[in-house]
Formats: structure tokens, C-alpha cells, sequence
């Protein structure tokens, strides 16, 4: 069977499982173009919609290929070379009254954003490409794509990184975009109504095309504060202008969150964050050398990479650390200085990182299932033993930052497919299952008062 109708036929599969919108967007004007040597390639019509696809649906793609090939099948997802770049350069719309997107020159350069956090100092890996393509997407043509655009993760991982690039693009070309913190949104709003300047403060927004709010957690149990962003909110999603916005947490586990606020916030896209890999950690090392103009040895990167997974600025700080060190000294940094000159911060971030070995990880979920590690790691495969078996991998994943490979070997050899599946089946389900969100942090609980043992 050709390529074109195997994916056809896929499509078809695809209806079903998927809402008619997540098919309008992502996979319409998908084809099927090549099947060679177990490799599945499918054209689509941008990067960010085959960063999309990868995150997001690989493992169902695969498992339907595999069901209609009968064989084992990986899947490429490839840009259709014929079909214009979403990020090229268009006519800005003229205003018209609230239809069109309102490009508005900035009165003056926005002294909040930060100049080193662009797209160029930005390090994408695997844990953060959706939410930077989404971002580098956006910048080219705000209020064009998914809107609102909303960022989440952990701490120290990016988030901030991306609102400021954004907001260095649209500066660059005269986009006139307003970045600021809940926070200050929040005290911004108290004071415009102890001195009667509401209207004065919506002002303030009305004339911006773009609008990037950091740390919207900072809005849970404000009811008034959520009521004004909401007007705010809708003003721009009605006039096409842009919002972008990031939190530590997905809307629905914002507490106290206003209901339309809440659909609001999930109308475009949700991208998320996670701590980046091992291979990422090390491309940010490199490229903040760089960019610092220290040289250490790759020992120390690595060592360096190893020591400190929870997120990016830990990485940073170790760094500025032995750099700072280093230029004092004027000598070079061997591996053994630099173990005694960031113990202390070793020990800090293993204590908040939550890092816990595999086989831990494995005893613990095997003792809240009532099943033994073995059942985990074999090849039973009855609904309870499933559940166990993805619950392992999301922690492993989401927990250790460990890569699917690794995943797929602690866990019997298991194919690097099955373990997106498992994670993707935990992370879909944890969002509305409120049982299996308390069964992950009871797991946590349980590994943490071991660890303290």
C-alpha cells in the first residue's frame, strides 16, 4: 500500500480520537508522503505544527500505523518545502475599529524587558521546542496564530526567557507590546482604583497590540483582579491583538481561577515546560560560556550538567560561580575545585529537585499498587499493572528529567513509543482524574519521607 492512502486511512482513525478542532488545525493538510525501511514520513505544512504533532500525538500516529501496516512503524513528521513559512514577513493590518490587529508603534523602548533574553540566547530542547516554536511563531505574526498563548512549567526553566524574546522581536520591528508581571498588573489595578484611575488603567492597554504577562499564578483567590483581566483579556482576543502568558502550573490547577477566565485562557494554545534534558543541559553550558567568555573544560560542563538538573538558572548560577572564581584566581578550574567550590549548591539542589533513583521509583509505586517490582518491569499487562507501570515512567520523566530510552531499558527493554504513550496517558488523564493526581502525590510523599530515612 502506498504512503498517501496507509495515511488516509490513518486520518480516518484519527477523526475519531481526536475533536474536530485539534484535526482542522493540526492535521487537515497533513499527507502522507514516503514508507521506507519502517519509517513513516508525514509532510505538514509548518515547523510548529510538526513540533506540535510530535509532542503531542507521536505515540497515537504510531500505534495506528501499526494497526493498519501490521508492523512496528516510526514516524517523521517533515515541513512540505512547497508551503510558505508561517514566520514570513506580512503587511501589517490596518486598524478598523476592533476587526483587524492594531499594530501600534511603541511610545519608547520597554525598559522592563531584559536585553540577554532573546531568541538567539535562548537553548531549546526537547523539554521546551513547543513552547519556543510557538513563541519565535507569534513574534513574526501576533495575534495571527493561537491566542492566548499560554506557557507553563516549573521554576527557572525558560518561561520568562521566552515573554522578554518575544517582546525583543516585536520591539525591533515597532510592534508596540506591554510585558509585565501579575504582580505588578495586580498593584497596578489596587492603585488605579484607590485613586480613581480605572479607566486611566484600561487605557493603558488599549494601546498595545501585544500583551506578555508573566506569573499569572499570582492572580489565585484576586477575584477583582481576575474580573479586570478578564475585560482586558477579552478586549484583545476580540480585536485580534496578541496575549501571551506563563505560570507554574496549567489553568486548570490555578487555584480560585475564575471560570471564563479559566476558558479564556484555554481557547489557544497550552504549551508546556519541563527542566531541560542531560544533552540541553549541556548546550546551554556551552552557550552560556560563550557568551560569558569563560573556558572550562568539558569534564566540568559535564559534571557541571550531572550536578544540577532542576532547571536553568541553577545551571547559570554554578557557572557564574566557577567563572567568577576563575577570573579572581587567574587559573585554570580543574574538576576537583570545582566539586568543593559548588558543593554547597550540589546539596541545595538535590534537596529541591526531588531527584530519586529508578529503583526507589519503582518500589514505591509497586508498594502503593500492591504489586512487586518485577510486575513493573515485566510483562504482565492487566489494567492495574498498566497503570503502575505508566505511572513509573511519568515520574521517571517528569521527575528525574530521565530520556525515553533510559526509560524503556529500567522498564524491561520497553520501546521508546510505549514510554510517550505512558507518559502522554498519565499526563492527559491527570488534569481530570483527581484520584490519580492524589495517587502521584501520595507516591511523591512516600519517596520523600524514604529519602529523609
Amino acid at each position: 500500500m502506498q504512503a498517501d492512502k496507509i495515511w488516509e486511512a490513518a486520518l480516518g482513525e484519527l477523526q475519531l480520537q481526536v475533536s474536530k478542532a485539534n484535526y482542522d488545525t493540526w492535521l487537515k493538510d497533513s499527507r502522507g508522503i514516503a514508507y521506507v525501511k519502517g519509517i513513516f514520513t508525514v509532510a505538514v505544512p509548518t515547523a510548529f505544527i510538526a513540533e506540535w504533532l510530535k509532542s503531542r500525538l507521536l505515540s497515537t500516529v504510531c500505534r495506528i500505523l501499526c494497526s493498519i501496516t501490521g508492523q512496528n512503524v516510526d514516524v517523521a513528521f517533515q515541513v512540505l518545502a512547497s508551503a510558505p513559512s508561517v514566520s514570513a514577513t506580512k503587511p501589517l493590518p490596518v486598524a478598523d475599529g476592533g476587526v483587524s490587529l492594531k499594530m501600534r508603534k511603541p511610545s519608547g523602548k520597554s525598559s522592563s524587558l531584559n536585553s540577554r533574553y532573546t531568541f538567539n540566547t535562548f537553548v531549546s530542547g526537547e523539554c521546551s521546542r513547543l513552547a519556543y516554536t510557538a513563541a519565535v511563531e507569534i513574534s513574526g505574526n501576533p495575534g495571527e496564530l493561537f491566542n492566548p498563548l499560554f506557557i507553563y512549567g516549573g521554576t527557572g526553566i525558560g518561561k520568562t526567557h521566552l515573554l522578554h524574546a518575544i517582546g525583543q522581536e516585536l520591539a525591533a520591528r515597532e510592534i508596540c507590546a506591554i510585558y509585565m508581571s501579575a504582580e505588578q498588573f495586580t498593584n497596578e489595578f489596587i492603585m488605579s482604583i484607590r485613586n480613581n484611575k480605572n479607566e486611566e488603567f484600561r487605557d493603558k492597554f488599549n494601546e498595545a497590540s501585544v500583551l506578555l504577562l508573566d506569573d499569572i499564578q499570582f492572580f489565585s483567590g484576586k477575584t477583582q483582579t481576575q474580573e479586570s483581566f478578564l475585560h482586558i483579556l477579552t478586549d484583545f482576543l476580540e480585536d485580534n491583538r496578541q496575549v501571551v502568558i506563563s505560570c507554574d502550573r496549567p489553568p486548570k490547577e490555578i487555584e480560585s481561577l475564575k471560570i471564563h477566565l479559566r476558558s479564556r485562557l484555554e481557547g489557544g494554545l497550552v504549551a508546556d515546560m519541563h527542566a531541560p534534558d542531560h544533552k540541553t543541559r549541556l548546550s546551554i553550558l556551552e552557550s552560556k560560556s560563550r557568551l560569558s567568555k569563560a573556558s572550562f573544560d568539558s569534564s566540568i560542563l559535564n559534571f557541571l550538567a550531572t550536578s544540577f538538573h532542576s532547571n536553568v538558572r541553577e545551571l547559570e548560577g554554578a557557572l557564574i560561580r566557577l567563572a567568577s572564581y576563575a577570573r579572581l584566581d587567574s587559573s585554570p578550574i580543574d574538576l576537583s575545585t570545582a566539586r568543593k567550590l559548588l558543593n554547597d549548591m550540589i546539596s541545595v539542589s538535590n534537596q529541591n529537585s526531588g531527584y530519586f533513583p529508578a529503583n526507589q521509583i519503582i518500589n514505591a509505586v509497586a508498594d502503593y499498587y500492591s504489586l512487586s517490582p518485577d510486575d513493573i518491569t515485566g510483562k504482565k499487562r492487566d489494567r492495574e499493572t498498566s497503570r503502575a507501570r505508566h505511572v513509573v515512567m511519568y515520574i521517571l520523566r517528569q521527575q528525574n528529567h530521565t530520556n525515553l530510552s533510559e526509560i524503556g531499558k529500567i522498564l524491561g527493554n520497553r520501546d521508546h513509543s510505549t514510554v510517550i504513550h505512558g507518559c502522554e496517558k498519565i499526563t492527559a488523564s491527570i488534569s481530570t482524574d483527581s484520584q490519580l493526581s492524589k495517587s502521584i502525590e501520595d507516591i511523591r510523599s512516600l519517596l520523600k519521607s524514604r529519602g529523609s530515612n
